[in-house]
């Protein structure tokens, strides 16, 4: 009995482990999902993933207010500058500031460079006014998303006088602002992933309920079907759908039809858990039970079947969710999926294609930290969820 009371007591939060015969009346009375919390918030890797990726939400769905600058904004007189350091204090005060940039020209390759200028300072301030901007659907060309945008031009951190310099993460060959166009590009990378995860889902949890369920030829057709479909190479099959989609249609259309794509190639994973799961399940009594009452297929599994491994499922999402990043990310650094005027990763990482200019810019490569970041901090958090799917373990 003792042993049993420290190994439900694991799952309990420090405070409540005091008393051995309170803990074990709350964990009877616990549900699923609170029995979950309790284990995944052990899982510090998983936590610290969890908060990384609220956070990244957070920037990418207010991106206007974050980014200094619009994604789109460039300056002739600032290219290729490196990256600036913000100073929090002036003269034991705080006052944050930057250094402005001094322009050097080589009388030999008119090549022009810039170091920073040590005697000009730039005063920083918090909620500056700068380039107008809208948050909401406004990206998407239907008149009832556009007017749910909000438009404003107040921005977190910027400097005070407008026009002056400010590149915290350098400027790229045309002189644009690096950090604005990362936080831009995480309304596309991430949002691909959960658009992608939510059609590659509902594909993979019908087909393999099917499957499993009905069994018999249907079984056989879609299980065949899964295999050849897995037998292609995943890299020329992304180029034959890519190509697929015209180069003339509007950004946020070839936006979709890339999701689609990664959504069509991703689902096979989910029907065959979810056919195993149903194969399993459909000898049940209460399966049994619901079939004799006549109930339809469609009922059976989604108010009978899927509840019963619904942690699992939210698990094998947040693993899928980094797969569609990377595969939006290779397709567009490929020249395969997005293409500008649109803002990704994946589209940020085409111009750090060259070994030259990766030499002499080497921040070009930060959308490809975000990428990693990102796919970390997913891979984190599903396995946290992984382990806390069974909490009884």
């Amino acid at each position: 009995m003792t042993n049993e009371i420290l190994e439900v007591s694991e799952l309990m939060p420090q405070s409540q482990t005091a008393a051995a015969e309170e803990v074990v009346p709350r964990v009877a009375v616990a549900s699923q999902w609170k029995l979950m919390w309790w284990k995944f918030r052990k899982h510090r890797l998983a936590m610290i993933g969890l908060v990384i990726i609220v956070a990244m939400y957070i920037v990418a769905i207010f991106a206007g207010f974050f980014a200094p600058q619009a994604p789109d904004s460039y300056s002739r007189t600032y290219t290729q500058v490196a990256p600036q350091t913000i100073h929090w204090f002036d003269n034991g005060t705080f006052a944050p500031f930057i250094y402005g940039y001094t322009q050097k020209t080589d009388p030999k390759t008119y090549k022009r460079t810039y170091a920073i200028d040590e005697e000009k300072k730039i005063p920083l301030g918090f909620f500056v006014k700068g380039d107008p901007y809208r948050i909401g659907l406004h990206g998407i060309p239907l008149p009832i998303f556009q007017s749910l945008s909000i438009s404003s031009d107040i921005h977190l951190f910027g400097p005070l006088e407008a026009g002056q310099p400010f590149y915290l993460l350098g400027s790229d060959d045309v002189g644009r602002d690096m950090l604005s166009r990362l936080i831009y590009a995480s309304q596309v990378s991430l949002s691909v992933g959960l658009i992608g995860v939510f059609l590659s889902l509902t594909l993979g949890i019908f087909l393999g309920g099917v499957s499993g369920l009905i069994g018999g030829w249907v079984d056989n057709i879609i299980q065949r079907f899964i295999e050849i479909l897995r037998s292609i190479p995943d890299i020329p099959l992304w180029m034959a759908l890519a190509t697929a989609v015209p180069p003339r249609w509007d950004p946020v259309v070839v936006y979709f039809g890339i999701t689609i794509i990664l959504s069509l190639l991703r689902w096979t994973d989910m029907a065959r858990v979810v056919r195993g799961k149903f194969l399993s399940l459909r000898e049940e009594d209460f399966i049994t039970a619901a079939e004799l009452d006549a109930v339809p297929y469609s009922r059976i599994i989604t108010r009978h079947m899927i509840p019963s491994f619904m942690s699992h499922i939210i698990a094998s999402a947040t693993l899928a969710i980094p797969g569609m990043i990377l595969g939006e990310t290779a397709l567009s650094f490929l020249h395969l999926g997005l293409r500008a005027p649109v803002v990704s990763w994946g589209v940020m990482l085409q111009d750090s294609m060259n070994i030259t200019t990766i030499a002499n810019m080497p921040w070009l490569l930060l959308p490809g930290l975000a990428v990693v970041i990102t796919v970390l901090s997913f891979n984190f958090l599903g396995d946290g969820l992984r382990d806390a799917a069974d909490p009884y373990r």
